[in-house]
C-alpha cells in the first residue's frame, strides 16, 4: 500500500513539475518523433528514447499491478506483451533497417513504427 502511496505521489509530483515547468503547452507544443528525427539521431539518442518508452511502461504497469485494465481499455499491457523478448538494442536495430529499408515513410511516427511493425506481430507471436 505504501509504495503504491509513494508512487501515485511521485506521479503528481512529477506531472505539477511538468505542467509548471511548460505552462500552457498544447498538443501542437509536444513534438512527435518521426522517422527524420530517429535517423538523424545518434544510437545513444535513440537509446534514450526508447528509455523513456520502457519507463512509462513500467511506471504504468506497477501502477496498476493489483488492478490492470484490461487489455482493450490500453494498450499498454498489450506494447509490453507484443514486445516480449526484445532488448533496446533489438528494438533500436530494427527501426533503424525499417527506416533504411522505407525511407518514404520519414515522416511516420516513431511509436507508430513500434506499434505496427513490432508490437503487433509480437501479439500475434506470443498468444
Amino acid at each position: 500500500m505504501t509504495t503504491k502511496r509513494q508512487l501515485r505521489t511521485a506521479m503528481f509530483l512529477a506531472c505539477m513539475t511538468l505542467a509548471v515547468v511548460w505552462g500552457n503547452a498544447g498538443a501542437a507544443d509536444i513534438p512527435v518523433i518521426t522517422g527524420e528525427h530517429w535517423t538523424a539521431s545518434s544510437a545513444e539518442v535513440q537509446k534514450a528514447y526508447l528509455i523513456g518508452i520502457a519507463n512509462l511502461v513500467q511506471v504504468e504497469t506497477a501502477y496498476y499491478a493489483k488492478n490492470p485494465p484490461k487489455d482493450a481499455q490500453n494498450f499498454v499491457p498489450r506494447l509490453a506483451k507484443g514486445l516480449r523478448g526484445q532488448t533496446l538494442d533489438s528494438i533500436r536495430e530494427s527501426l533503424n533497417r525499417w527506416y533504411a529499408g522505407n525511407p518514404d515513410q520519414l515522416q511516420r511516427p516513431v511509436i507508430e513504427t513500434i506499434w505496427f511493425e513490432m508490437a503487433v506481430p509480437g501479439l500475434q507471436k506470443n498468444k
